[in-house]
């Protein structure tokens, strides 16, 4: 392991806006599971995920553009959460938390109707495991434990299988679909108001690596119940 990357580690201990549980935390009662309003931001605002947040670029993009809402970025990679939590505490971004959690843990770590919106920016696409795509009915099903009624789903990716197969998954279970492009930046962000234009040109690092090679980029919202 590097000398930076075991610095981070060091680092991320310390600050205020990282929680990391222990295995034995998140599978026998994690303190904050429906409590994110009331002992962590202390407000009724909104609460909006990032599940596979790297480097937390969204998390802290949405945060800054929408003070009314709380941002969680769940990711098991602390040495690339470690920008995003910086970056808040820097910034005095106080609306955000970085929760340091394998995905698959999701319902373990928030209570019913705890979350308003939850985001999926440039997921794995598991070419070869689709029960393991964020999208795929094992992963809607924890999100309907935690999701209110009418929560939102975003998923923003370069991968066309991922794409195709979300499409797929919301057509056959009849889910209510907001938004379909194919091509954000040459379509969706020439239809969409301002804000929206906003929120689609925060760009990850992925993204970033993405578009220099020629990807278009697919963005879908919808809801599952």
């Amino acid at each position: 392991m590097g000398k930076d990357k075991l610095k981070r580690f060091a680092e991320i201990e310390t600050f205020r806006n990282v929680i990391q549980p222990s295995m034995d935390e998140v599978l026998n009662g994690f303190h904050l599971k429906g409590k994110w309003h009331k002992d962590y931001f202390r407000n009724d605002n909104p609460i909006v995920l990032e599940l596979g947040c790297g480097k937390g670029e969204y998390t802290v993009g949405m945060a800054n553009m929408f003070p009314g809402k709380n941002f969680i970025g769940i990711d098991i990679k602390g040495s690339r959460m470690w920008k995003g939590a910086k970056t808040s505490i820097i910034e005095g971004i106080n609306n955000t938390a970085f929760l340091r959690s394998k995905v698959d843990f999701i319902e373990k770590l928030f209570g019913e109707d705890e979350v308003s919106e939850i985001w999926l920016t440039f997921s794995d696409p598991q070419p070869k495991k689709p029960r393991k795509r964020l999208t795929s009915p094992l992963f809607i099903a924890r999100y309907l434990k935690l999701l209110k009624p009418k929560g939102t789903i975003n998923l923003k990716c370069d991968s066309d299988l991922l794409f195709e197969y979300t499409l797929e998954q919301i057509a056959e279970n009849n889910y209510e679909k907001q938004e379909e492009s194919w091509d954000v930046y040459n379509e969706f962000v020439n239809r969409a108001d301002q804000a929206t234009k906003d929120l689609m040109n925060i760009r990850t690092f992925y993204e970033r690596k993405w578009l220099e090679e020629g990807k278009t980029i697919k963005y879908c919202r919808f809801t599952i119940s």
